[in-house]
């Protein structure tokens, strides 16, 4: 590396000032608002499946564009016995060639009788023939008995798939019975992710002073389940030199397409070690958000670089990162991939909650009695509070009284959140029990299982 602008060396960190942080709404609102829909595009039939068609499909051609055979057995022309012709030929009355089911129905055939119902016989003359036989009815086959016809499914023009269809494995073999190789879908966001922490280990046991690789696992697994793609993953080091390499990605794969979206984890704080701001200044981006007043997830920031991608810095912490996500890259990129904001729900809230003036709280909560109940282990390195949980609530900065409806939103790998002013979502009645004092802060409600 030299020490010239550009190539790597870290800069003096942006003059930020003292920015007030974007509050939680604020920066969710934001994070839609930056984005604009990806362009539709063709995208191969492999890889189309739960996309969402951009423009109708038809059928370019009749389906089937021939007459075919239903059945294995013999294509005749007229009533038996029948004398024995070439598979192909033009059939004169009173002849029958073998055919298999989808098999070409020949010029001159007027039906297809079934191989259960035929029998090779010989004539007088002892040549070989066909005649009824087997399992066969009389007067089988009657005229077009087991044809196939040409255009029986669909004529070509015909409309097969409407636009704005999210196309299922059916959908997929009915385009490809069509006549296409590939379908216009709205644009879907490629995300690609760079991994840091030279104290990350992908597996085994951790040692002291190393922790357990938690993003490997889920990251990916939670952009698809937003409306992203997840792309490649990459550990980058500690220094800002491999950050600023990584993040430039000047020269990308030549059969891997440019991501629209890279997420980082890590390196988004104020210290010596933390990079992102100044890899970002340099490539010449601007920061979009530069952190929310919220917690855990308060570091996050999100940056646009001047040939497009956007850049979302996670905090290094597993839940403080998924609060981030949800906050910032779940409205980008449903924005990205042509989908509205998700609604804020509404639950009633389990417990207490104190004020925490200035910051609004996501919490993981569970429903107990009907009542979010929010987690006990919702810290910004835990993960098991998450795991186990129906939906996230968000705490105001004013704080919640118990039963007092709260905001929350579902996760994205769980049920919707019932829908309030419902018999179904009203609380149910406790068991009766001695009157005790209202929970203040998060409940233990880990030992309730699934």
């Amino acid at each position: 590396m030299t020490d010239a602008p550009g190539q790597g060396t870290e800069p003096d960190a942006p003059d930020t000032g003292h920015r007030l942080a974007h509050t939680w709404h604020e920066a969710r609102q934001r994070a839609f608002d930056c984005a604009t829909p990806i362009p539709a595009g063709p995208v191969p039939l492999t890889a189309a499946l739960g996309r969402t068609l951009a423009s109708d499909v038809l059928a370019l051609q009749d389906l089937p564009h021939y007459a075919s055979s239903a059945m294995d057995g013999w294509a005749v022309n007229g009533s038996g016995p029948w004398v024995l012709a070439e598979p192909g030929q033009r059939l004169a009355p009173h002849q029958a060639s073998q055919i298999v089911t989808g098999g070409l129905i020949p010029p001159g055939a007027k039906a297809v009788l079934r191989s259960e119902s035929g029998v090779i016989t010989q004539d007088e003359e002892g040549l070989p023939v066909l005649a009824l036989g087997g399992s066969a009815k009389p007067g089988e086959p009657r005229n077009g008995q087991h044809i196939r016809k040409a255009a029986e499914e669909a004529a070509a023009g015909e409309l097969l798939i409407k636009a704005g269809t999210v196309l299922n494995p059916a959908h997929l073999a009915l385009a490809a019975l069509a006549g296409r190789d590939d379908v216009a879908v709205l644009g879907k966001p490629l995300v690609k992710f760079l991994m840091t922490g030279s104290e990350v280990v992908t597996s085994g046991m951790p040692a002291p002073g190393q922790v357990r690789d938690t993003f490997g696992p889920q990251l990916g697994a939670v952009v698809e389940l937003l409306g992203g793609i997840a792309g490649e993953q990459l550990k980058v080091g500690d220094s800002y030199e491999e950050w600023f390499e990584a993040l430039e990605d000047a020269e990308p794969a030549p059969d891997a397409p440019p991501a629209d979206v890279v997420i980082t984890t890590g390196g988004t704080g104020r210290s010596g070690t933390d990079h992102f701001r100044n890899a970002v200044a340099q490539l010449g981006g601007r920061l979009l958000i530069d952190g929310i007043a919220m917690r855990p997830g308060h570091p996050a920031v999100l940056a646009e670089l001047p040939d497009g991608r956007f850049v979302l810095g996670l905090p290094g912490n597993p839940l403080a990162a998924m609060m981030a996500l949800f906050t910032v890259g779940a409205p980008l990129l449903a924005a990205l991939g042509h989908r509205p904001l998700a609604d804020i729900g509404e639950v009633p809230c389990g417990a207490m909650l104190d004020a925490d003036p200035g910051r609004t709280r996501l919490l993981p909560f569970r429903f107990v009695y009907g009542l979010a109940s929010p987690a006990q282990h919702a810290g910004p390195g835990m993960m098991r509070g998450l795991a186990a949980a129906d939906g996230v609530m968000v705490v105001p900065p004013h704080g919640v009284q118990l039963g007092e409806p709260v905001q929350a939103f579902a996760l994205p790998w769980g049920k919707p959140l019932p829908v309030p002013d419902t018999a179904e979502s009203k609380p149910r009645k406790p068991p009766a029990r001695p009157p005790r004092k209202a929970p203040s802060g998060p409940v233990d409600w880990s030992a309730l299982g699934g």
